[in-house]
């Protein structure tokens, strides 16, 4: 049985008071009337927050109910990166890489928490690709691992959407450019959370409510800390950048009418329907 939007929001609301406890904070970015903001999830409630999210902060008067504003991807990121083959369980029988594989996807393919994922009309092996997302808080050039783990404001969920025949098939391009990022080929959300360790979160994908991809982010071949360090020593990293950090085990086609739904444990779900564009 398909979970319904409701469900997702009930469950997230429940889990939020002891996430709090532990130092847990949830970030979203939400759309009211014709006003956009920022604001900080507390049980089924949104605050306003004033100031910069990557910076200092505080909250605001207005409060907003969960169900009463528009989800949108969490923050609007300067650059968008993705690591590769970041899994052993997705390498088949592929080396494993010695360093982090890094590609660029473009900020146009984000796609917000519910609206559709477009399938364009000549695509024809379209795969989810659930992830964690790494959401940088600081600028970070040339820094050790160490360093990095301080530039990582949070993660969030993620879906690196790619198109098998155009990524590598008879059909592939130079680059992943529309492979990887066609226009909704990134749903990103539906917050970003903070406080957690994010090397061991339970990471899944669902597909019409079937679990699809189960892992646990310590599986990683790059943690974290690690693909930011690299990054960083030859592009410099500015707060708001995101970086999908691979997705686990096997993929496979969406059709349109499809819903995904990518599941970190202490962040949310982000879940979206297919549609044929």
């Amino acid at each position: 049985m398909q979970t319904t939007r409701r469900a997702v929001l009930a469950a997230a609301a429940a889990g939020l008071a002891a996430q709090a406890q532990n130092g847990v904070k949830k970030y979203v970015r939400f759309r009211h009337g014709t006003a956009t903001a920022y604001g900080l999830l507390e049980g089924d409630t949104i605050r306003e927050i004033r100031g910069d999210l990557f910076g200092r902060h505080t909250p605001g008067g207005a409060q907003h109910k969960l169900g009463e504003v528009k989800l949108l991807y969490p923050c609007v990121p300067p650059k968008v990166l993705a690591v590769g083959l970041n899994y052993k369980s997705h390498l088949g029988d592929r080396k494993p890489p010695s360093r982090a594989e890094i590609f660029y996807k473009p900020i146009t393919c984000l796609q917000n928490p519910h609206d559709p994922i477009l399938i364009p009309k000549d695509a024809r092996n379209v795969h989810y690709e659930g992830e964690m997302v790494l959401v940088i808080g600081k600028a970070a050039s040339q820094i050790t691992v160490e360093q990095a783990k301080a530039a990582i404001f949070g993660v969030a969920c993620g879906n690196d959407v790619s198109e098998r025949d155009w990524q590598g098939g008879a059909d592939k391009d130079l680059q992943w450019w529309r492979a990887k990022g066609a226009d909704t080929f990134g749903p990103f959300g539906p917050c970003i959370a903070t406080g957690l360790d994010y090397g061991k979160l339970l990471l899944q994908t669902r597909l019409n409510g079937q679990v699809v991809q189960k892992q646990v982010t310590s599986d990683l071949l790059f943690g974290p800390a690690e693909i930011v360090s690299w990054v960083s020593h030859y592009v410099a990293l500015t707060p708001g950048d995101i970086i999908y950090t691979g997705t686990p085990g096997t993929t496979k086609k969406m059709s349109p009418g499809d819903v995904v739904e990518v599941e970190i444990e202490g962040v949310g779900v982000l879940k979206n329907q297919v549609a044929q564009g």
